[in-house]
């Protein structure tokens, strides 16, 4: 395993119970960067991080973090890598400060390096201002900045993001979109799973999608745009009903299925590069006697990958089993 490689999955398979959560899962994660993990809930994300992070063991198959093998050398992985979860693990009734001090000593720091440490971290994430407030007051954004904090005392080569973002505004998501773009600039390779599709365009420098614990696609996010090719046209319809008849139009006159939003009454569909397509969608429509509301023609983005090699749309779930 060369030094440019931070992360490498090897066949790694996980059941519980009845349920395959990881099913021959391969991954290589290039050292230096930001690598998105999407999928649908129970695809394997938070398992497969599970294992990286040395909290779950495999039924079968290697990995590496760092060219550490989790399993058989699990101590030393751990001090190779960071792991921040879904929500804050992070004490309120202390200080910003305290928390960051406190988890120090339990990674063995001294005191002094455990201070000092404290505060080179606090002042990196904006927090220095806050330090000496008790966290109870911190905004959900500056709680995800101080636990990513605490995941980064002992400067480990790879962080792990568990659906970092779950549960924020949208200030507090673009104050940890800020801090991780901080942390790959210093070049810490960070693996971040994540079920929104944004985030992962706006940060992700390579993208895999896994389904039913197996990869279907990888690639930058302008390639798997680029795999979906065809330019969309997003239709709003009147209401539910006439939604219904449209789905049977679209799909009559492109040959497609739309993909249906019926909370907004939209529908999107691929034109497919077809000569006359969209003319062709408003005259259909039109003869059908529906009345579009408004329409919109853009490219592929993330959702249509998500949709065309899962099947369903990034907003479904199926609840993941949990260890």
């Amino acid at each position: 395993m060369g030094s440019d490689i931070a992360v490498l999955v090897e066949g790694i398979s996980k059941r519980f119970g009845a349920t395959q959560a990881l099913d021959g899962l391969d991954l290589v994660v290039p050292a230096g960067t930001i690598y998105g993990v999407l999928g649908p809930n129970g695809a394997g994300k938070s398992t497969a991080v599970r294992i990286l992070s040395t909290l779950l063991l495999p039924d079968s198959g290697r990995a590496f973090v760092d060219g550490i093998d989790v399993v058989r050398d699990a101590d030393r992985a751990r001090y190779r890598l960071g792991l921040a979860g879904q929500f804050a693990a992070v004490d309120e009734k202390m200080t910003g400060r305290g928390n960051l001090r406190m988890f120090g000593r339990l990674y063995h720091l001294t005191g002094k390096a455990a201070r000092r440490r404290a505060d080179e971290l606090l002042e990196r994430f904006r927090l220095a201002d806050a330090a000496d407030r008790v966290v109870s007051t911190y905004s959900g954004g500056m709680r995800r900045r101080l636990d990513l904090a605490a995941s980064l005392l002992i400067a480990p080569a790879v962080l792990f993001l568990d659906e970092p973002t779950t549960g924020l505004d949208p200030r507090g998501r673009a104050e940890v979109w800020t801090a991780v773009r901080g942390l790959a600039d210093t070049g810490t390779t960070v693996l971040l799973t994540t079920q929104y599709l944004d985030e992962a365009d706006q940060l992700a420098d390579s993208i895999v999608v896994i389904d039913t614990g197996k990869v279907v696609a990888t690639g930058t996010p302008a390639e798997l745009k680029a795999q979906v090719g065809a330019e969309h046209v997003d239709i709003v319809v009147a209401g539910t009903a006439e939604l219904g008849i449209a789905e049977s139009v679209l799909r009559k006159a492109t040959g497609n299925s739309p993909a249906l939003y019926p909370d907004r009454c939209e529908a999107s569909i691929a034109l497919g590069g077809q000569e006359g397509g969209l003319a062709r969608i408003v005259r259909e429509l039109d003869n059908a006697g529906i009345a579009i509301e408004h329409m919109t023609l853009r490219r592929p983005t993330l959702d249509d990958v998500f949709l065309q090699v899962t099947g369903h749309h990034a907003e479904a779930s199926g609840g993941e089993a949990a260890a």
